[in-house]
């Protein structure tokens, strides 16, 4: 088993998500995003704290909680390029937890949401922020 310093800072899976490592508690590392997408012009639709939701129904599941952000003069070209990616915008990204309490902010990778719903390259750039926004939080 690899060492946790040779981890690569992004964990890229084949069905389009990226994990990033965060040295932050799931509710610090959505706050960060959180900030860093205010700071950034764009609009916060929804938090979402699964595990807090578990456990009000006699649940228990580790740390988890999506954020749902964008902006509609960047989403609109793409839904208007093709209906269809409208199931995945706004962005979204998620803070969890896994077995060995390391916590990960996963995203759908621009690239495959592209490819997912047929959008123009040059439409990319649109959703493409999300890659630093969660970098800049985990910072």
């Amino acid at each position: 088993m690899a060492e946790e310093h040779l981890i690569p800072r992004k964990i890229q899976a084949d069905n389009g998500l990226v994990h990033v490592p965060s040295k932050y508690t799931v509710p610090e590392t959505l706050q960060r995003l959180e900030s860093v997408v205010t700071a950034h012009g764009l609009t916060v639709f929804a938090r979402i704290d699964f595990s807090g939701d578990a456990a009000k129904v006699g649940l228990k599941m580790p740390p988890t909680q999506l954020l749902i952000f964008g902006n509609p003069r960047a989403g609109t070209p793409l839904m208007l390029a093709s209906t269809s990616i409208a199931i995945d915008l706004p962005l979204k990204a998620l803070a969890w937890e896994d077995a060995d309490r390391k916590v990960r902010l996963s995203y759908n990778k621009p690239e495959y949401l592209m490819e997912r719903h047929g959008i123009p390259k040059e439409l990319l750039k649109n959703i493409s922020a999300i890659e630093a926004l969660a970098e800049k939080a985990v910072e």
